[in-house]
């Protein structure tokens, strides 16, 4: 399995080096008055920090705390004489919502909302040995029994992202002769790619990079304005939390672009790791297999919500969602009238890149790829740097193997990594498939909720944007 972080997010070796690309933008804090002369910083054997004057005077300093914020506003890491907070995306965190909502009248508790992630729901299932239905059922009825209110499928909300990024690589290939930046489309969903890009990149990657939302700020888009209006609250009377395969979700929506202002709440309030919720679910003394399955709950209406409940649904294209697959068919049979049942990849440097063509009459119409792990996704840039990027669309995820093998993945010490990869992806395969725009309640959605599609409406709350993240200069970015 993968490293709990990306790796353009890993903390590597933390001690008190700071080496040439650990560069940390939240240094300890040095008092800057106004007139003030050179000072020195001594480091007692305790790792206090003191400003020395040039009078003799000292000041203890503070250490720097480093949020999630910071983590994505940075370009580079922090050593271990600073001080690391991640406080609000833990269970803990959730623990602290539901113990307070015990505590107070029901009218002033906040509604407890969690959105699991299909790939999240697999590696439990591999764990506990269940069918992905049964884990779905069992965790919703685990999830209830500790207090919370609703427990929702993220595949619902992917069903937006992979519409939307239908629709922009559509507009972007047609337009394509008058912006040199609108290919090759650039899957957006996984985060650590996305802060790889700003921080890296910047603004050489970042045009080229999918506007569409991933499924988890969807959820929180459809939570906080659509779900909650259902149910006559305010956004800041939920506490929506996420389950995901990977660590770097967590920095994801802790993104400004993902925070409600006017009512200074997070579209997604706190993000648990698979692993995370094991260790719940060790806390709590719960084995999953033995709790009473409960029925799933709906985002979509009440007018559908029966329908969508009864079972679980699924994507084409593999375990990180298939976003080439479904842009690739939608793509054929709007751009060119072609319908594509079928697709084949053609393996180039390893398996975790790959490329898929649409071909008429021995032209090359369409080139798609996908490219995971960092690896692949440094070559990748490379050739848009060097003009010779052939694709018109490429499926980026940071993850080798992609998402099922994220960091926040459940390991097994007793089996092979590769073997328990390959049981992970049998189950998630399980679950029967469906076009996204054939899912009850999101043509509904789309004319109720987002009035209509590409609408203002719907590229405000389906849609974001990047920040190129400039590097501070300093001595030790000096290559010697």
């Amino acid at each position: 399995m993968a490293s709990p972080f990306s790796g353009a997010l890993q903390l590597t070796d933390l001690d008190d080096f700071i080496g040439p690309s650990q560069d940390c933008i939240k240094p300890v804090k040095v008092d800057k008055r106004p007139g003030s002369a050179v000072t020195k910083i001594h480091i007692e054997d305790d790792g206090s920090y003191f400003q020395v004057d040039q009078d003799g005077g000292t000041q203890r300093l503070e250490k720097a705390r480093v949020s999630l914020n910071d983590c994505l506003a940075c370009s580079g890491c922090v050593t271990s004489a600073e001080t690391v907070l991640i406080t609000q995306q833990s269970h803990e965190e959730l623990r602290k919502v539901l113990d307070a909502n015990k505590t107070v009248p029901p009218d002033q508790q906040q509604l407890v909302v969690l959105s699991v992630s299909p790939q999240s729901r697999a590696s439990l299932a591999a764990r506990f040995q269940l069918s992905p239905t049964d884990t779905a059922r069992k965790l919703t009825s685990f999830f209830k029994k500790i207090g919370a209110h609703f427990v929702f499928d993220t595949t619902f909300s992917r069903n937006f992202t992979l519409l939307e990024s239908q629709r922009e690589f559509v507009q972007r290939f047609r337009g394509q002769t008058d912006s040199r930046e609108a290919l090759p489309v650039l899957a957006s969903v996984c985060p650590g790619w996305i802060c790889y890009a700003e921080k890296t990149h910047g603004s050489f990657i970042l045009p080229y990079i999918s506007t569409a939302r991933s499924p988890q700020q969807v959820m929180g888009s459809l939570v906080k304005d659509f779900f909650a209006r259902q149910q006559n609250l305010t956004p800041d009377k939920i506490y929506h939390i996420t389950v995901m395969p990977c660590y770097d979700k967590k920095l994801e929506a802790s993104r400004s672009d993902f925070f409600n202002q006017e009512y200074q709440t997070r579209d997604v309030d706190c993000v648990l790791t698979t692993g995370e919720v094991f260790r719940l679910l060790e806390e709590e003394g719960v084995s999953l297999a033995e709790l009473e399955p409960a029925p799933l709950d709906s985002l979509s209406s009440p007018r559908t919500s029966s329908v969508s409940a009864k079972e679980l649904i699924n994507h084409r294209g593999g375990g990180s969602g298939g976003y080439l697959e479904h842009v690739f068919r939608h793509a054929a049979q709007e751009l060119f009238g072609i319908h594509v049942a079928e697709i084949t990849y053609r393996p180039l440097r390893n398996k975790d890149f790959q490329e898929v063509t649409l071909e008429k009459e021995g032209q090359v119409l369409l080139r798609f790829a996908i490219a995971y792990g960092f690896r692949n996704i440094q070559n990748l840039v490379q050739k848009l740097k060097r003009g010779r990027c052939p694709y018109h669309y490429v499926e980026v995820m940071a993850c080798p193997s992609g998402c099922l093998n994220g960091g926040g993945q459940l390991k097994a010490p007793d089996v092979p990594g590769r073997e328990l990869l390959q049981q992970v992806e049998r189950l998630y395969s399980m679950i029967r498939v469906e076009a996204p725009e054939d899912a009850p309640g999101v043509r509904e959605l789309y004319q109720h909720w987002l009035q209509g599609e590409g609408s203002e409406r719907a590229s405000h709350l389906l849609h974001t944007q990047y920040h190129a993240v400039e590097k501070a200069s300093s001595g030790l970015n000096i290559r010697w």
